[in-house]
């Protein structure tokens, strides 16, 4: 397995933040990845994992080694009269959705155009569209950093959240995912009640025409990370109280609000942005995008601690009109 010295990740993460890791290896089996796991263990490498690069925050330098993950198996199973995708860790995740809906089958067509590979879906529990990845997984394979040790876990073992996993807190840093397996469907279940999704569609109605339309709707409202710098929504949607929202909507009666389980309501962070006058602003090498206010960009120059100047005053906005506190989406990744 080579493993390369001083690599420029600047290219490596969507918004384009300068980055230098002191070593960088991109193992395509699992053999290779469990030995470039085990030279690191004994030359007392610190590793950091990196997948598509599309919702990290990167630090200018990188010490130890940087591991991106490369598997690129791909193959279908029949399963009590459902479809199983296997797909390796390193598989474009929006290459998968659209290839399982060229095949006819239901389940991730409005997970459609998000960046980023299929290793890194499950750290945060990716969802667009009223869909979230917990839907469909059924079990993550996983690969120990210190041991190299194998194992499966089951969607319940990965107690999936809002943007959140057991990868963002009891696993984080101690296992590499390396393959996931996904629960797909031939039976018509299309899930069109967010947002304009449903006015998109007309004739007739297939998963590959359901993710034609999101990404449609996408191209629209998000900017292109290969032309202008950004990681897709930088903030999450916020969670409050049912009285919380009530209280909100007496005041602002034109707020999106979309009712949870557990007593809670999510509000929609994009319009809360947009409502303070912050959409289109600049701040230096950052600004808010011009159509949609939950997407930050960089216009270059920039770096990490510039970026989260911008965030933190955003946030802080927000905070003041709303009393809500929005939170990153974004992983920050610290050097060891």
């Amino acid at each position: 397995m080579t493993i390369f010295s001083n690599v420029d990740l600047s290219a490596a993460n969507t918004l384009r933040l300068p980055c230098q890791a002191e070593r960088f290896a991109a193992p395509t089996t699992l053999t290779a990845l469990r030995q470039t796991l085990a030279q690191a263990c004994r030359k007392g490498w610190p590793v950091t994992l990196l997948g598509g690069g599309s919702n990290v925050l990167l630090p200018e330098k990188l010490p130890g080694l940087v591991v991106r993950p490369a598997l690129q198996q791909f193959w279908l199973s029949q399963h009590q009269g459902d479809v199983l995708a296997h797909v390796g860790a390193g598989v474009s995740w929006h290459t998968l959705v659209m290839t399982t809906a060229a095949r006819g089958l239901w389940g991730i067509e409005n997970l459609a155009l998000i960046p980023g590979s299929c290793g890194a879906a499950p750290v945060q529990n990716i969802g667009a569209y009223g869909v979230e990845l917990a839907d469909t997984l059924q079990a993550v394979q996983v690969m120990e950093l210190a041991t190299g040790r194998v194992d499966w876990l089951n969607a319940q073992q990965c107690t999936f959240g809002y943007r959140d996993s057991i990868f963002k807190g009891e696993l984080a840093g101690s296992v590499v995912i390396t393959r996931l397996v996904l629960r797909l469907s031939r039976t018509p279940a299309p899930r069109l009640g967010y947002g304009d999704l449903a006015a998109r569609l007309v004739g007739s109605l297939t998963p590959l025409a359901v993710a034609e339309a999101v990404c449609a709707i996408r191209r629209e409202k998000l900017p292109d990370p290969q032309v202008l710098a950004n990681a897709g929504s930088f903030f999450k949607n916020p969670l409050v109280t049912d009285a919380q929202a009530v209280e909100l909507l007496h005041q602002y009666p034109a707020m999106p609000h979309f009712p949870q389980q557990g007593g809670q309501t999510k509000l929609a962070a994009g319009w809360l942005i947009d409502q303070c006058g912050l959409k289109g602003m600049r701040d230096g090498a950052f600004g808010v995008h011009q159509h949609q206010a939950l997407v930050l960009v960089h216009f270059g120059g920039g770096d990490r601690q510039g970026l989260m100047k911008t965030a933190s005053y955003i946030a802080d906005q927000v905070e003041a009109h709303f009393g809500i506190r929005l939170e990153p989406e974004p992983r920050l990744v610290n050097p060891y």
